[in-house]
């Protein structure tokens, strides 16, 4: 059984809404940081307590709040009464099994999707949880651990770069949701490049260890494949849906997004198809390599069955044959047997059999 059916089996018994974390253990200390903006100010917290993000929830500037650590549950569930969040919703956020989604609840649009990292020392995928919930002047984000691929985003912010500092909190999602999927091409180039790898690698020979790497990378595809392919509809509904939380100016950059989807799932599935492919070359070299071993084998045995089938006459014990009397018989054989194989090896080499 999966794991993440296991984990899921921890909400039996309780009731809807009931905020449990299913996920790896953890026991780090959750941090919260804040960041509050409009076009002319900026102020950046770290290490606040839940309750200092309470005031923000009225505030007329634009205010990120960022929570790194959902497994501790209590934090979730006062910041989701504050923030007016559906019992569901909190319970969603502490799942990290969700499928990438978007919800719209009128006051507030809540978004699940899942971030990509490409682990340089042990070359395997990470996925990690990142639930987005929009307001009319918020954005709160939970993420399963410190470390993320907003750092761009958070220099924008700081630095008036660009317009997100003139832009209301629909933009700042976008921003948000349009760093994860760029930084899975970032992602997708690693893997493309631990493809080209396994190409040259099965051309130069044809060992054991590429078929793990291949069965490794076709399993890593599998698991960006199923975090990417429902990315599509969610972000084709934030641009398509009509709703008072997303101005119609940054609809527009959520299609630029969806793009940017449509691109990597078609990259994922190319990948995939060249995997196959490389599959089925090793397969193809492997079965080759075998061949050749055994036209080898063969023509060794189809010299030896008359040589054989010569020693074996001479071999017999009978009384009367004339050439075991005769002074030149041991040297005559001899004469034919060597004849008779390079002879046949001659014919080999002509037919190209060798």
């Amino acid at each position: 059984m999966p794991k993440s059916f296991k984990e899921t089996s921890k909400h039996k018994g309780l009731s809807p809404g009931t905020v449990v974390y299913i996920g790896e253990e953890k026991t780090a200390e959750v941090k919260i940081s804040v960041i509050d903006y409009n076009k002319n100010e900026f102020t950046k917290r770290e290490g606040v307590k839940e309750e200092e993000c309470f005031p923000f929830k009225e505030k007329d500037s634009i205010t990120w709040i960022n929570v790194d650590g959902i497994h501790n549950t209590d934090i979730i569930e006062k910041l989701g009464k504050c923030f007016d969040l559906h019992p569901l919703v909190m319970e969603d956020i502490g799942n990290t099994t969700q499928r990438p989604k978007v919800e719209d609840f009128g006051d507030y649009i809540f978004v699940v999707l899942k971030m990509l990292y490409f682990d340089e020392r042990g070359e395997e995928i990470e996925v990690e949880q990142v639930s987005l919930v929009l307001g009319k002047n918020f954005v709160i984000s939970f993420q399963e651990k410190e470390g993320d691929v907003f750092d761009p985003v958070r220099d924008r912010i700081e630095k008036g770069k660009g317009r997100i500092r003139k832009m209301g909190s629909d933009y700042l999602l976008y921003s948000l949701i349009d760093a994860v999927v760029d930084n899975y091409f970032s992602v997708l180039e690693k893997m493309g490049d631990r493809i080209e790898e396994l190409e040259e690698d099965i051309v130069e020979r044809t060992e054991p260890e590429s078929l793990h790497n291949i069965h490794k990378s076709k399993k890593d595809m599998i698991l960006i494949r199923r975090s990417v392919w429902p990315l599509r509809e969610l972000v084709n509904s934030l641009a398509r849906e009509k709703t008072s939380l997303i101005s119609a100016n940054v609809i527009i950059y959520f299609r630029n997004v969806y793009d940017h989807t449509i691109q990597v799932i078609d990259t994922v599935e190319n990948f995939r198809d060249m995997l196959s492919g490389l599959h089925d070359t090793f397969l193809s070299s492997l079965s080759n390599k075998m061949n050749e071993i055994m036209k080898v084998l063969t023509m060794f045995a189809s010299i030896f069955i008359p040589l054989t089938f010569i020693a074996g006459i001479y071999g017999m014990n009978f009384k009367f044959m004339p050439e075991l009397n005769w002074r030149w018989g041991y040297f005559s054989v001899w004469g034919v047997i060597i004849t008779l194989g390079v002879s046949m090896l001659f014919y080999f080499k002509r037919k190209k059999w060798l």
